[in-house]
């Protein structure tokens, strides 16, 4: 299964976001569709989800990155995932996101989050000093 992801931090915090009917925090993005780079879906899902455009100049990748599967067995997650530069819009949960959150060093662990993000992308972005 492959995924893109995009990190949009503000204010020292990074932006996760609850499905409906789901328990766990991910970052913003999803499913490629046939024939979809990584950025097009990327730019697609977040304008699905969250109602931010964003352009593929807009997108840098911060790494490549696999897991098993969040919910299937026997499944490997490979997911692509790039720093959001810049937007337009505000972000507003769209009707299939139940939550939309900002986390950092003091929050993070209240919450469950995705494994990519928890164990790979959040402790990097606050190494860098991108998160509080």
């Amino acid at each position: 299964m492959h995924k893109s992801a995009g990190i949009i931090v503000k204010d020292g915090a990074l932006l996760v976001l609850r499905s409906k009917g789901k328990d766990t925090f991910y970052a913003p993005g999803g499913k490629l569709d046939s024939a979809e780079t990584p950025e097009q879906a990327l730019c697609r899902e977040l304008l699905e989800e969250v109602g931010i455009q964003v352009t593929l100049n807009d997108l840098t990748l911060f790494g490549r990155f696999e897991a098993p599967a969040h919910d299937k067995v026997d499944v490997t997650l490979i997911m692509d995932v790039f720093f959001v530069n810049a937007y337009a819009g505000e972000v507003v949960a769209s009707n299939e996101i139940e939550e939309c959150q900002w986390v950092d060093s003091s929050n993070v662990d209240n919450i469950s989050i995705s494994t990519i993000f928890r164990n790979n992308v959040f402790p990097q972005l606050v190494k860098q000093g991108l998160v509080n």
